[in-house]
């Protein structure tokens, strides 16, 4: 089930937004806007901008489904110097491929494992925990909250974009 979460539905989610910033481009040629204006718009003057917002998730994506699989010494590194759609996209998709990499199996004893993070102060949580209450709450805010930056300021997407295409089947015969 973690696989399910983190590489399948995870990867999903970052596609998703792959389309959405395709939204935001083709709104910023039609309406004049600075792709860049886009970029580093937030909701609130504390929040992050849609840009960190957007590495935030990534960031989630990949450390997570490393700490859950024990590979935390080869994750990828981003430097946080994504300053145009090109260069989100870029990272968005360096993520995607890294998760690609696991298999259902490297998340074997993930649920028991102890996981911790250097701003925890040597504290931990059990897998299930850091899944169930780190991880999936925060790549869903991140990602949602990149989604209504752009919805706010006037990109023309709505919950099937966020959503994507669901694996819909047709109803079994009576």
């Amino acid at each position: 089930m973690i696989h399910a979460i983190v590489v399948t539905q995870f990867s999903k989610m970052l596609n998703n937004l792959l389309a959405i910033l395709g939204e935001a481009e083709k709104f910023a040629a039609e309406k004049k806007v600075d792709t860049a204006i886009l970029l580093q718009a937030r909701l609130a003057p504390d929040q992050f901008s849609l840009v960190q917002q957007i590495r935030t998730a990534c960031d989630t994506a990949k450390m997570g489904a490393a700490r859950l699989a024990g590979r935390d010494k080869d994750v990828p590194v981003h430097e946080d110097k994504e300053q145009t759609l090109a260069e989100i996209r870029a990272r968005i998709e360096s993520v995607t491929a890294y998760l690609k990499g696991f298999s259902p199996d490297a998340f074997a004893g993930a649920v028991e494992r102890r996981i911790t993070q250097p701003r925890w102060a040597g504290k931990t949580l059990s897998g299930q925990e850091f899944l169930v209450q780190h991880v999936i709450p925060n790549f869903y805010f991140h990602a949602t909250t990149a989604y209504a930056i752009l919805r706010h300021n006037g990109v023309v997407i709505g919950k099937r974009n966020y959503l994507g295409d669901m694996p819909y089947r047709e109803a079994a015969a009576a």
